[in-house]
């Protein structure tokens, strides 16, 4: 071709390296040729081509492609490859020099350079000067990638050149294979191409010496298969004759097959040292990978040859390949390995050193790894060869964020523990031995009790198994270890009852399709039809089979608060029709008068909640007479609920015990949260009680006020619903309203008074709440025009000034929740904590019921102050205000003068050093926290007013009174900083003025704020503009893409022949688990289990998993995720209702939970 490169004449002239020496080019080795061989099956000559071959083959073979275009083959179609392959053969057989030109030529062009060797020269040429030649060319940029390149062309190139180099070695193997010339040229050169600079030689190199050495081996297992046929039939004729021309002739072929089988895995062992010993380790990670790949099916099919020690501890080194492709090649190969009984002796020694770093992978960073991980070490738990001592950080995965990894350990868990098919020899539960759902019921309750101090890890772990463990739909055997029936076999303790109760409700979830645990995706789950029937069936199922047992598991723990939540939630999930098509109508009723009689016996919110959506759904589900009776049920339980209110309340007018009161109050509060509940004549006795006893117990306050509140929600909700409303309506309304704002007032005015002593936490998180949701749900601009206007309410200046005092007081208490020496209940702790308040003051500004200038700056001053969820809170309602408000300037620059004044007052009013420390801190922070949001590549010119306005009012506030100049340092300055040149010029003269005629060197120390602040901005004008420009444009340009990497870094010598494999000939002492360890992303997602583990055994366990994840921040982002959550949508809310904050969009049921 033109633009092929000749060898020049000095280079092809010099002497040749040492190397194997090579035989004649006849393609008949000495030894290998026999005239006396019979013609029979083991004649391993080449046979010569047919005389009459069909004319078409011949022509297809000839049309097809020429010996001189070898690389379009590879290039295009490669279905012609065999035939290309079988032409070239027979041109080698006849002139060898020639066609090994080409062929070299082929190999130098999959590579990506033109260049031909002179066939004259071929035996005189040496390979290193070519790859030297070569290796010139790619520094000149004269190759070209085919293997990369995204070309429609180049799509199979890899295949194709896989194929060619099999085709060739298979076409070979009864002669061209072992003439010790044609193949060992080959490898010369693949082998020096394999370790040059350029990386597509080194990546073509590598893949056609691993395809040599895994077509040599199949050429090698035909050959073993031949000589153990002719070992066989040797052995019978000497049986026969122990000499005889038949007998020489067999050891003859013997002999031959087996120099033919050393032959071959000489040829594999010179790839494997001079290729793969130096290109595992390649900088590139797929060359890494594919000779990973590439050893790991070696060994399993040649393991006479490589399964040993010296080439086992390539796969366990590359464990801790940095790259997560090659670790997962290492780990898959490990399996296939450890799947055959046969190879488990051999890798005793491997096993040995390299277990633990299997089991460090099931955590590994990258999920497919850890799941091929846990696979692994399945099956080496399936051999019994880890110890299980070393399977406890195994098991703390079951809680792990990833559904993958959580799938792999529960299968795993499940076949090792629980179905125990990995230990024979361990002896089987007692019990029949066709019972096994009963035995793994009983060892699933075994692994729960490590998790019942916490409902929500024990799901996890049921999740995980689930899907594995047949025994979890069994609802027969459930319900009858439920219902203890066979007390001599099942002995119980109350915590497994508690947790099968709760491994029944979470299996029936599971067997209709729901989620119980959290998911990081959360749209609506949608079934294909497939699913849809079996999640009907699943129904049918679950409800023929709870029939019968539902009314007595519901009599044997109806008292029972903890199980009650659990077997209640199951009604919910069955086909309530079956009992009419099934004639189970008594059943149903019975049921139903349990519920009514369980809904009474209990005080707790969540069997309380229980008994609520369980009546509701069977009025809401069943059909005919069965909804009427539903329905009745219902009515009965609420006539009865306000028979007792009533009752309660009475005594407590005459004095007696309130508890009565905090029970059924509770009980109104969990039913109004589903329905309105009919309690007019009951509103004017509440507001007795809370005017007339004072000295209430602050709980049962708390939740009159909240059932007073839902109340006055659903009596709007009926108003503004209903198409015609009456005056009286109207009336009655704002007369429930006032009265209670008047309580709320009232329980302001006396939480404030007693400044936390007296008046319980959650009272007065419970007054704020409802009072912001109050007015959010009253406000003004929410009624004008409208019929309802005189509906509208604006609270008070001094109100809203009181509410943020106590909202003040109750974010500085310590912690998070409430703490445990005041009286009250933990079941609502949720609804009463720095989160709760937050979002209710946020809300009022965010929805207008407040002016933002009567709060905003209030609250954003409390930015930094109260934890990560609280400040997402804040950043909300900044981001929120700037939307609304082009100026906000008076908004930041308030709530910091609000942050330093308590800076100034724990400096002057406080001995305490370390609160004003505290306080300068907090300052800071918001200052730097709140001039982020004025940083971007394009600043709007609002913005640069806005940052101008709060940095030169910030200067005027400094220097009103005596005392606030540090505010120029601690706050002033972080926007001060994001001024351009042009603004600083005003900014010092300005303060020239306010300090012209004052000696700043009378008081050093009180000056020097302003003379650091002074400072900073002289040297932010007197930077050259310029300079700061041709900077920020050089940065812009290094962000489009990667740095380049050091073009002189040395690399090792291209053609050394000296091995430096013998050093790493002993598996032991490798130093690649140090150096190659897992690289661990800063922002790795910490599973959102982590977050709510109560468990100090858990925690002990995955301390060492953690120390390597920036847990902190991980569990910060994961609540910010749920404050976003609630947040969101604030201001599309119009009916909101507080019973635990729940809320409620426009349009959908009242009572629905978001």
């Amino acid at each position: 071709m033109e633009d092929e490169h000749e060898a020049p004449d000095q280079l092809v002239r010099r002497s040749k390296r040492a190397r194997v020496p090579t035989k004649a080019y006849d393609g008949q080795p000495s030894g290998f040729d026999s005239e006396d061989e019979s013609g029979d099956e083991f004649d391993v000559r080449r046979r010569k081509p047919s005389k009459h071959r069909t004319a078409e083959a011949v022509a297809a073979a000839s049309v097809v492609i020429g010996f001189e275009n070898l690389i379009e083959v590879v290039k295009s179609n490669g279905k012609h490859i065999p035939q290309v392959v079988k032409a070239w053969v027979e041109q080698y057989e006849k002139d060898p020099k020639p066609a090994m030109v080409e062929l070299l030529t082929m190999l130098f062009e999959v590579c990506g350079a033109k260049y031909r060797i002179q066939g004259e020269f071929l035996d005189e040429t040496n390979v290193d000067d070519v790859v030297v030649a070569l290796v010139n060319l790619a520094a000149q940029g004269k190759i070209e990638d085919y293997q990369s390149s995204k070309k429609k062309e180049f799509r199979s190139f890899k295949e194709n050149l896989v194929s060619f180099w099999d085709n060739l070695v298979l076409e070979c193997q009864n002669g061209p294979l072992f003439d010790q010339v044609l193949f060992d040229k080959c490898m010369d050169y693949v082998i020096a191409l394999s370790c040059t600079p350029p990386r597509v030689f080194r990546q073509v190199a590598s893949l056609v010496g691993l395809q040599l050495v895994t077509s040599f081996m199949g050429v090698a297992k035909i050959l073993g298969a031949q000589r153990q046929t002719t070992q066989r039939q040797l052995t019978a004729e000497k049986k026969k004759n122990s000499d005889g021309p038949h007998v020489e002739q067999l050891n003859k072929r013997l002999s031959e097959t087996h120099e033919k089988i050393t032959m071959i895995e000489e040829m594999m062992r010179k790839i494997f040292t001079g290729l793969f010993m130096h290109r595992y380790r390649d900088i590139d990670a797929e060359i890494r990978m594919s000779c990973i790949q590439s050893l790991g099916a070696w060994i399993v099919s040649y393991p006479s040859l490589f399964l040993q020690d010296l080439y086992l501890k390539y796969l366990g080194w590359t464990l801790n390949d940095k790259n997560a492709g090659v670790r997962k090649a290492s780990v898959l190969a490990l399996q296939k390995l450890y799947d055959v009984d046969d190879n488990v002796p051999s890798l005793g020694l491997f096993t040995e050193r390299f277990y633990k770093r299997m089991l460090d992978l099931a955590d590994d960073i990258d999920i497919s790894v850890a799941v091929c991980a846990i696979s692994l070490v399945k099956q080496l738990l399936r051999h019994q060869l880890v110890p299980d001592d070393d399977l406890g950080s195994l098991y703390d995965l079951l809680i792990d964020d990833p559904p993958e990894i959580r799938r792999a350990i529960g299968a795993l868990v499940y076949d090792h523990v629980i179905a125990q098919k990995f230990n024979s020899s361990q002896p089987r539960s007692s019990g029949d031995e066709g019972d096994t759902s009963q035995i793994h019921l009983l060892r699933m309750l075994q692994i729960l009790r490590e998790f019942s101090t916490d409902q929500v890890l024990s799901l996890y772990v049921i999740d995980d198994i689930w899907e594995f463990m047949d025994a979890m739909k069994d609802w027969k055997h459930i319900t009858s270890m439920l219902l203890d029936e066979n007390p001599s076999t099942i002995d119980l303790t109350d915590d497994d009852a508690t947790n099968l109760a709760r491994l029944f409700c979470a299996s029936v979830k599971k067997a209709v399709g729901e989620k119980i645990v959290p998911a990081a995706d959360h749209r609506k789950q949608n079934h294909t039809k497939a699913q849809r029937e079996v999640i009907q069936n699943s129904r049918k199922e679950i409800t023929v089979s709870m029939m019968k047992n539902y009314p007595q598991l519901m009599r044997k723990y109806m008292a029972d608060k903890t199980k009650v939540p659990s077997l209640l939630e199951i009604i919910s999930h069955m086909d309530l029709e079956l009992y009419s098509l099934k004639g189970q109508e008594q059943k149903f009723k019975t049921l139903l008068q349990l519920i009514k009689d369980t809904f009474f016996k209990h005080g707790d919110k969540d069997a309380l909640r229980s008994c609520v959506e369980a009546i509701i759904y069977c009025v809401n589900r069943s059909q005919g007479e069965l909804q009427d009776y539903a329905q009745n049920k219902l009515k009965e339980l609420e006539d009865e609920l306000i028979s007792k209110l009533k009752a309660a309340i009475k005594e407590v007018a005459d004095g007696d015990d309130e508890y009565l009161l905090l029970v059924n109050m509770k009980r109104l509060h969990e039913l109004q949260l589903k329905m309105p509940v009919p309690i007019e004549n009951l509103y004017d006795d509440i507001i007795m009680v809370l005017k007339n006893f004072r000295n209430i117990d602050d709980e049962v306050a708390s939740f009159l006020l909240l059932n007073m509140y839902m109340h006055v929600n659903w009596c709007l909700y009926s108003v503004m619903t209903s198409t015609v409303f009456s005056e009286a309506s109207l009336s009655s309304l704002i007369f429930k309203r006032d009265a209670l704002f008047d309580q709320l007032e009232h329980f302001l005015q006396i939480s404030l008074e007693a400044h936390g002593k007296g008046v319980s936490r959650a009272l007065a998180c419970r007054v704020c709440t409802i009072l912001a949701e109050l007015w959010c749900l009253f406000r003004k601009s929410g009624y004008n025009s409208s019929k309802a206007e005189s509906l509208g309410y604006c609270p008070d200046p001094s109100t809203i000034k009181n509410f943020w005092k106590l909202c003040e007081q109750q974010l500085d208490i310590s912690g998070n929740i409430i703490t445990d020496d005041e009286d009250v209940n933990k079941q609502y702790v949720e609804e009463s904590n720095r989160d709760a308040i937050m979002i209710a003051a946020a809300k009022l500004v965010a929805n207008g019921a407040v002016a933002k200038e009567n709060l905003a700056p209030d609250i954003i001053s409390h930015y930094t102050m109260h934890g990560p969820t609280v400040a997402e809170v804040v950043k909300f309602l900044i981001v929120n205000t700037s939307k609304k408000d082009k100026d906000a300037s008076y908004i930041f620059l308030k709530a910091l003068e609000l942050a330093h004044e308590r800076y100034l007052t724990a400096l002057y009013t406080s001995n305490n050093e370390s609160l004003s420390a505290t306080r300068l801190q907090e300052c800071k922070d918001l200052a730097s926290r709140l001039s982020v949001f004025f940083v971007g590549t394009a600043v709007p010119e609002n913005l640069k007013k806005t940052i101008l306005k709060i940095v030169e009012e910030g200067v005027s506030y400094a220097f009103n009174a005596p005392g606030r100049l540090s505010f120029l340092t601690c706050a002033v300055t972080y926007f001060a900083s994001k001024l351009s040149k042009n603004d600083m010029p005003n900014i010092l003269k300005k303060l020239q003025e306010l300090t012209r005629g004052v000696n700043t060197d009378e008081d050093p120390s009180g000056w020097r704020p302003y003379l650091t602040f002074l400072e900073s901005l002289r040297e932010k004008s007197f930077k050259n503009e310029d300079e700061r420009e041709v900077k920020e444009g050089t940065t812009a340009k290094r962000g489009r893409g990667r740095p380049r990497k050091n073009p002189k870094i040395e690399g090792k010598k291209l053609f050394d022949e000296k091995s430096s494999s013998e050093e790493e000939d002993e598996i032991h002492g490798s130093d690649n688990d140090e150096d190659e360890e897992n690289q661990v992303d800063e922002d790795e997602q910490v599973p959102l289990i982590q977050s709510i583990r109560a468990s100090a055994k858990l925690r002990a366990l995955r301390i060492s998993r953690d120390e390597n994840r920036n847990q902190g921040h991980q569990v910060e982002s994961v609540l910010v995720v749920l404050t976003v959550q609630v947040l969101v949508s604030l201001e599309d809310l119009e009916w909101v209702c507080t019973g635990g904050l729940c809320r409620v969009k426009s349009g959908s049921s009242l009572g629905a939970l978001v």
